[in-house]
């Protein structure tokens, strides 16, 4: 949003909102503003109209008032903001008297000719004093999130102090006692930057921060053992350089961070995401089609070399040692078609120029299509050989036999075995960030390519990490903290594997037509983009209307929004009383209350969800994410003996049903307030009996995991029993939005590491 936040130049702000809380916070004032300019071509009102616009124009101001009041004692808080915030105050204020003074009944003049009331006779006053109010309030929002922006800032910089003292410490007690700061300040930082991630308008941007903070929240884990390692082996060079790369990749993502809530231009777009082939076809199918309206609107060299772009990128995957003979012959032919079929659109298209024609003659509209035709088949094939590589790594990777062989062969102090696992493992790391470039080259969104840079770069990170923690082990096998480190740098490896297989499953859905954005949670559809002025939407979005529940069904939905509140904390009180909290079914249980809890505030008129269409997008992911924990039950009870598993999976159909009862009705279209009205009550509905499902589930299933968990620590320890399972299935997302818990990377098993650090020196 350039300029103001209602999108009419009539009110220009001169100022860019980039924060949902910020445009959110002026929508109630446009629309009243809106409502008050709507009237002023018709002059004559009557008693009623008359008195409505009077309540309105007051209103505005009283809220002014109150708005302004709020400014002035942040600016008492705040000496820098205190003159540019008292001014923008002082034209707030201003501009709400003006309004009061223009919609006042008193000050309105009677026609003579029928006696009634005529308002706004000075429309260039009104329309003045709304621009001026606009601006000025605008203005005052954007210095205090300027505020929000000093607290990140000096929170960052505080948590820089102290990572260079950790990184200077000598003995253990020291070190204690810093990252016991270290740590309290890094969740403070978690909150602040989750919280700003959140607010974010622009996707690209809250991908970023969403992978800096991924990044904050493995490298503090990491961080700490490592440490831990150094200490104890301080003449070991391997754990040196493995705690330096830590320290180092933590301070770029600090980084990052600042870069992006203060926009610096280090931060640039074009150094952050390389030129994809998803890109270039779209531009290139773009500019072919355009020449249906206009012969002229490009030339043909600008559309060979746009092609030319294209098929050099390619070469990713044909030059990849990884593609098959097939895949490349696949890939060429393809490429020569889209070749040949442009050559003809040329022809065409010179032909038509040369008779003078308007628009594209039939054999150019031929050629179009064609051209159109063959480059899609040409996304398609790559698209397939991305996300088949991406699948068959997956599988590949799944049982971690090189990380078990480095963890084995550094426990027996076997350097040569350790040698031997890293060049496997090494090899396996090119596989995988090769595989992420070529997966962003397909990925659909801007956000997703972001994501998927992130899987690159974190292979590339961890992979020599998990080498260096392999040979101080080696070098020390009997040592306990050394053990712990490789530990937590296997499991960063797996996480990230069980993210990838998330992302893939994120593009896919994009390339299907399932998502036209990016998931950025699974909890939470992206908040809708509600207009601030009435907008002009093309006949296809008719359908799609966004409404609001009005005072009345707010009220009628009270008593099924409450149920749906005490169910959703019912549900996290339970999942509590787990000890294996990544349990599969322990984190989709959550992710389904914490949608759950979002449209209980939808009911009050409250929360991300704004419009109905807001509502049942939410009712799809969370239908998504209850077949997810079908499919986990259905893992689970494969250890069950007959009479448990029946039990489990008697209550499994019932959750199977209604998710799919949910998806599809959320699916259906509906016209008519009556009809979206029952949409939304049945929806609620469904969503009422699945988490009573899953609340039944809950308690049993913990009790059965507790029994079989006991019993195979005869067999096993619990981390190899969990390595066993199938690393297609996505662990915790890093950037989860939660609507009760969103704004901490790893804050819980920080806060955990906070009270545990006594331990430190027994190890």
């Amino acid at each position: 949003m350039a300029s103001s936040p209602c999108g009419n130049s009539n009110f220009d702000s001169g100022l860019e909102i980039k924060t949902r809380s910020v445009e959110q916070t002026l929508i109630p004032l446009v629309s009243q503003i809106t409502t008050l300019i709507n009237h002023k071509d018709k002059p004559k009102k009557s008693e009623r109209t008359l008195a409505a616009i009077h309540r309105v124009g007051q209103a505005v101001s009283v809220a002014v008032g109150r708005f302004v009041a709020v400014g002035e004692a942040i600016a008492t808080e705040n000496q820098e903001l205190k003159d540019e915030m008292g001014q923008a105050c002082f034209e707030a204020r201003r501009a709400g008297d003006a309004i009061a003074q223009l919609t006042d009944v008193g000050s309105a003049l009677p026609s003579q000719t029928d006696g009634r009331v005529t308002v706004f006779s000075d429309r260039t006053g009104m329309v003045k004093a709304a621009r001026l109010l606009l601006s000025s309030v605008t203005k005052v929002l954007v210095l205090a999130d300027r505020i929000v922006i000093k607290q990140i800032i000096t929170s960052r910089n505080k948590v820089l102090v102290t990572l260079d003292h950790l990184e200077r410490v000598s003995t253990f007690q020291e070190f204690v006692q810093i990252f016991s700061q270290f740590g309290n300040e890094m969740v403070e930082f978690a909150h602040l930057t989750g919280d700003r991630q959140n607010d974010l308008k622009d996707e690209k941007k809250k991908a970023r921060m969403a992978a800096a903070r991924a990044v904050l929240e493995k490298c503090t884990m990491m961080l700490l053992t490592a440490s831990k390692t150094c200490l104890r082996h301080p003449d070991c060079e391997s754990a040196r350089i493995n705690k330096d790369a830590v320290f180092h990749r933590m301070r770029c993502a600090l980084e990052q961070v600042i870069e992006i809530v203060t926009e610096a231009r280090s931060c640039g777009e074009n150094k952050i995401l390389p030129a994809s082939i998803y890109n270039g076809i779209k531009d290139f199918k773009s500019g072919v089609e355009c020449l249906r309206e206009n012969l002229y609107s490009m030339s043909p060299e600008s559309v060979d070399s746009q092609l030319e772009a294209l098929v050099e990128r390619t070469e990713d995957f044909t030059d990849s040692a990884y593609t098959s003979h097939e895949q490349r012959q696949a890939i060429l032919s393809l490429c020569q078609l889209v070749r040949q079929d442009t050559q003809q659109l040329m022809h065409a298209w010179i032909e038509a120029q040369s008779v003078h024609a308007k628009e594209a003659t039939e054999d150019m509209e031929v050629a179009i299509l064609k051209t159109c035709q063959s480059v899609s088949d040409l996304r398609r094939e790559l698209h397939k050989v991305a996300v088949g590589r991406a699948s068959d790594l997956l599988k590949v990777h799944g049982e971690q036999l090189p990380l078990r062989a480095l963890k084995a062969a550094g426990a027996e102090g076997n350097l040569e075995a350790v040698a031997e696992y890293s060049r496997t493992l090494t090899e396996q790391k090119e596989q995988l960030v090769e595989t992420c470039r070529l997966l962003c080259h397909v990925s659909g969104t801007e956000p997703l390519e972001i994501t998927c840079i992130h899987a690159e770069e974190t292979f590339h990170v961890i992979g020599p990490q998990i080498i260096s923690a392999a040979q101080t082990l080696a070098l020390h096998p009997s040592s306990k903290i050394a053990k712990e480190n490789l530990e937590v740098f296997c499991e960063a490896w797996e996480s990230q594997l069980c993210d990838m297989a998330l992302l893939l499953r994120e593009i896919n859905d994009v390339f299907e037509g399932r998502r036209g954005d990016k998931r950025s949670y699974l909890s939470l559809p992206r908040p809708g983009c509600h207009s601030l002025f009435p907008q002009k939407h093309s006949a296809n979005l008719k359908t799609a209307k966004a409404v609001k529940l009005d005072a009345e069904e707010q009220t009628s939905m009270a008593k099924l929004g409450l149920e749906l509140r005490l169910l959703s904390s019912d549900v996290d009180t339970e999942v509590e009383k787990w000890e294996e909290q990544e349990h599969d079914i322990v984190r989709q249980s959550q992710s389904l209350a914490s949608m759950t809890y979002n449209m209980y505030l939808f009911t009050r008129g409250e929360g991300l969800l704004k419009t109905t269409l807001d509502l049942f997008h939410q009712a799809e992911v969370l239908s998504e994410e209850g077949l997810q924990l079908c499919s986990s039950l259905r893992t689970f009870s494969t250890q069950l003996v007959d009479e448990e598993k029946s039990v489990v999976m008697t209550e499994m159909e019932k959750l199977v049903a209604l998710c799919q009862q949910l998806q599809t009705g959320a699916k259906t279209p509906v016209q008519g307030k009556t009809a979206t009205f029952q949409k939304v009550d049945s929806s609620i509905q469904t969503t009422r009996g699945i988490l009573t499902v899953v609340l039944s589930l809950l308690p049993f299933c913990n009790k059965l995991n507790k029994k079989y968990k006991s019993e195979r620590s005869s067999l096993g320890s619990p981390h190899d029993w969990r390595e066993r399972q199938d690393a297609s299935t996505p662990v915790k997302d890093e950037g989860t939005l939660n609507s009760k818990n969103s704004n901490g990377f790893g804050v819980k098993s920080l806060e955990q590491h906070m009270a545990g650090l006594n331990l430190l020196e027994s190890k």
